[in-house]
């Protein structure tokens, strides 16, 4: 399958739909930190996919961002091919909007048990502000933490832009979220996957004004699998 090809609008409504209903006993999924506003876009979705074939004898990793992640993610599969299993889930929702915790936890829900979770979120919400992303992080983090408590987790930046535009990826505050993101994880003990440098030097990969091609995608895979691997080995600490 070509990793750039995106499902239609109708598609993605039918696959994002039943992760955006709030679940029935699962009171401990609301989000009481977050503001009861919800901002709509246009097109909302959410995407899961997974290594093929899975080994039960492999560690487990798993990757979580929006459509950037996503065109990255087979470059990770891949390269730990016979090495792990990668997972995938990502999502246009934005740190912030309060049906995040309801989609990760519809997630987890049968899951295995991750020994890495590579994540990020920033590109998507802009109708939120930025106040509300960064207050929205700390209860990402505790989730995952409370889903997988032995799981080491990385941080990946968000890209930047090809230009900017002020209403759906402004490039100032996709600045101000990384910063804001940065100094959590840096608190947190949080390794960092700094996606955001690794794409500023190659801004002639981009596809449009947000995604990169085959190549930009390879690239990012390629440092993401790095990461990975560093902290699956120890070179790089996870540790809280």
């Amino acid at each position: 399958m070509n990793r750039r090809r995106f499902v239609s609008s109708a598609s993605l409504a039918a696959i994002a739909s039943p992760l955006l209903q709030p679940c029935a006993g699962r009171a401990q999924a609301s989000p009481t930190s977050h503001p009861e506003v919800i901002h709509r876009e246009q097109i909302e979705w959410t995407w899961a996919d997974r290594s093929n074939p899975l080994d039960p004898k492999l560690p487990n990793i798993l990757l979580i961002g929006d459509s950037i992640t996503r065109a990255y993610f087979p470059e990770v599969a891949k390269q730990f091919a016979d090495k792990a299993n990668v997972y995938l889930f990502a999502t246009s929702c934005a740190s912030g909007d309060p049906r995040l915790p309801l989609q990760l936890h519809e997630f987890f829900l049968g899951q295995p048990t991750f020994q890495v979770i590579h994540f990020n979120n920033g590109m998507h919400g802009w109708a939120y502000d930025d106040n509300t992303y960064a207050a929205g992080l700390p209860g990402m983090i505790d989730l995952l933490r409370k889903q997988d408590p032995a799981a080491r987790l990385i941080w990946a930046t968000t890209t930047p832009t090809r230009r900017d535009d002020p209403k759906d990826h402004p490039v100032a505050r996709i600045a101000a979220r990384n910063a804001a993101a940065i100094a959590l994880m840096k608190q947190q003990a949080i390794p960092i996957d700094d996606q955001f440098a690794l794409m500023q030097a190659h801004g002639d990969l981009h596809l449009d004004d947000v995604h990169f091609n085959d190549a930009g995608a390879q690239l990012q895979g390629d440092q993401a699998a790095r990461m990975i691997q560093d902290v699956l080995s120890g070179t790089v600490s996870a540790l809280r």
